[in-house]
């Protein structure tokens, strides 16, 4: 089994098309297919299923897919510590962030990565946190910043604490709650109307888990997956939300309350890697300006 033959599957796997794949690779699309049957017949069964839109793994393929993907992203972390040894980090860095997670500048973090290692190509991946454990594990990303939701240490996953702070609600000023004073139970919440973000946010994750251990059961009515349309929703007094306390600073206009009987550190923002012996250079080397106090927004914002 060659690297090569690998890096054609995974590139098929990605584009499901033979075409792009090829356009992508730079490679002739009959040379393509040519390596990807090579490995079929190696492993004695088909990887995909072929139709004349497009092309689907089978088990099998999904199986090796993610192997693949594992091998490929050790390969390209051992050539770049070759590198590193030799003084120079070059290579890529594949980051993943959650939208406005606390205690990390990402924009600021990336400029000042940029301006040490010129040679490291830096691509970055928003989505939930949940999403971005799986492609830490995966190998597909070296590091991601996430908000801790059931991420716990494993044999493909570490999870590092970086920060972490309390639960607040946020509502229209005329709403009944901005008379109710400065906190508000989760008891007193069941029976409002919720805006909130996809269930695999990692802030979406903690709060259902704190409902649910206080027996409160929450409609969420608006669902969306960006941080200003939730608060646009919020400011037009369509429904409350319960976000990180940080999130206060982006909509003045909106009242605040913090939510009482909660731990003072209930969003923990956490760093996820792979284990060690698979942890790239250029990912240490994004942690390591986390030491050296990039300047945050106030309390904490990522805009």
């Amino acid at each position: 089994m060659e690297l090569r033959h690998l890096q054609h599957f995974v590139a098929v796997a990605e584009e499901e098309h033979f075409t792009r794949a090829a356009e992508r690779l730079l490679v002739s699309q009959s040379g393509l297919s040519a390596s990807v049957r090579s490995l079929e017949r190696e492993l004695q069964t088909p990887l995909f299923v072929r139709t004349t839109r497009r092309v689907m793994l089978t088990p099998a393929g999904r199986a090796l897919l993610t192997e693949a993907e594992r091998i490929l992203a050790q390969v390209r972390s051992a050539r770049e510590a070759v590198a590193a040894v030799q003084g120079v980090l070059r290579g890529m860095l594949a980051l993943g962030s959650e939208q406005c997670v606390a205690g990390v500048h990402v924009a600021g973090l990336l400029a000042t990565f940029r301006r040490q290692h010129p040679d490291v190509e830096i691509c970055l991946r928003q989505a939930g946190s949940g999403a971005l454990a799986e492609e830490v594990a995966s190998g597909r990303l070296d590091l991601a910043f996430a908000v801790r939701a059931a991420q716990e240490d494993t044999d493909q996953l570490r999870v590092v604490p970086l920060s972490s702070e309390p639960m607040t609600v946020l509502c229209h000023p005329s709403h009944r709650l901005a008379a109710a004073g400065a906190a508000v139970a989760p008891q007193e919440l069941g029976g409002e109307v919720f805006v909130d973000f996809h269930p695999d946010w990692g802030t979406r994750r903690t709060t259902d888990a704190v409902f649910a251990a206080a027996g409160v059961r929450r409609a969420v009515a608006l669902e969306v997956n960006d941080v200003h349309s939730l608060l646009e929703l919020v400011d037009e007094n369509l429904g409350i939300a319960v976000v990180p306390r940080h999130f206060r600073h982006k909509r003045d206009s909106l009242t605040a309350l913090t939510v009482k009987g909660t731990s003072e550190s209930v969003y923990e923002t956490v760093a996820l890697l792979p284990p060690p012996q698979g942890t790239s250079p250029a990912a240490r080397a994004l942690l390591g300006l986390l030491d050296q106090q990039i300047p945050c927004p106030p309390d904490g914002a990522e805009a």
